[in-house]
């Protein structure tokens, strides 16, 4: 596995070589290159975590799929590879990626390739620091999967969008060993405004982004319901949103997505419906596990695909209050590209 081996034309995981085996002596004797961080998940949000890392004077080793995304890292600081293999040096290795099988494909690799993954390529004593929104259960997968090859796993998913995290504004829910939360502690620093301890399981992180994430969706579904409601009864939007904001429901969620909303600005990008989907399917599995019944998000559910039926799939999760507005019999619309 030598550093200097020239990678593939197109982005691999790690070629197994034929001596390795999970757990064995390669991990233990060979040590990591401290400080040194490896990204994995290069889209809006990853990018601008990354980035801020490199601003912050941290070595940030980024791992894309595609070569042509590594001319748009370099002016930020990152050094971009197509080779997994260049991240196994790594003392960190932070995770930003949309679903389950996209972070089991990393952290496992896969077999039917001859594919090394991340835990069978990290030295012994490094951390994986997984930020994506994922299912508890996976996460308590990979924290099983890391701990077998001796390795250390926090799971600290964000609440926070695009523009929060190239402002470093995010809100990090992480959980893990102790010792492993304090070693993460300078990386959550760079990149977010405050870290919430939520103890030793990383299952219980994703659980609290999950629970989230479920809120603010059926919040968006009643903000697009309501402004529906004050449209059609002649009230100014911004007014009544002005109006919200300054009494009871001042929260960062009423105050960003509500004016959003109240201009009719209905965006490409950013928490598209079918990742929302994901999430609020993740968190309906959780209440069917828990034997809690829970119909408002079977609700949003539905209006979620709803939406992506209709060929909404590319815009942002206010599309909800543009569904409501469309279902009233109003005109809106005014589709805006994401910001850069």
């Amino acid at each position: 596995m030598s550093k200097n081996r020239a990678s593939p034309p197109a982005a691999t995981l790690a070629g197994r070589s034929e001596s390795a085996q999970p757990g064995d002596l390669r991990q233990s004797a060979r040590a990591f290159r401290h400080d040194l961080i490896g990204f994995i998940g290069l889209g809006r949000m990853g990018a601008a975590m990354a980035a801020n890392l490199a601003a912050a004077g941290r070595k940030v080793t980024a791992y894309v799929r595609r070569p042509e995304q590594m001319e748009q890292l370099r002016p930020l600081g990152v050094k971009p590879t197509i080779n997994l293999r260049d991240l196994f040096d790594c003392e960190f290795v932070v995770s930003m990626l949309p679903d389950d099988d996209s972070i089991r494909e990393v952290v496992f690799g896969r077999r039917d390739l001859g594919a090394e993954g991340l835990a069978a390529g990290l030295a012994a004593g490094a951390l994986h620091i997984s930020m994506s929104t994922i299912s508890t259960e996976a996460s308590s997968e990979l924290a099983t999967e890391h701990a077998r090859h001796a390795q250390g796993y926090v799971a600290a998913p964000v609440f926070g969008n695009p523009d929060a995290a190239k402002a470093r504004q995010l809100f990090i829910i992480a959980a893990g060993v102790g010792p492993n939360i304090q070693r993460c502690r300078p990386i959550f620093d760079a990149l977010g405004q405050r870290t919430f301890a939520a103890g030793d399981d990383p299952a219980k992180a994703n659980l609290i982004k999950l629970l989230g994430n479920a809120v603010s969706a059926a919040s968006m579904e009643v903000l697009g319901e309501i402004f529906a409601l004050a449209r059609k009864r002649g009230l100014d939007p911004n007014e009544l949103i002005g109006i919200l904001t300054e009494t009871m429901f001042g929260g960062r969620f009423h105050r960003i997505y509500g004016g959003k909303i109240a201009g009719d600005e209905y965006r490409t990008g950013g928490f598209v419906l079918p990742l929302v989907l994901k999430d609020v399917r993740l968190a309906l599995q959780e209440a069917e596990t828990a034997s809690v019944p829970t119909p408002s998000l079977s609700v949003v559910r539905d209006r979620l695909l709803t939406g992506i039926a209709r060929g909404y799939s590319d815009l942002d999760w206010t599309a909800l209050a543009l569904l409501a507005s469309e279902e009233a019999g109003l005109n809106a619309a005014r589709l805006e590209p994401a910001d850069g």
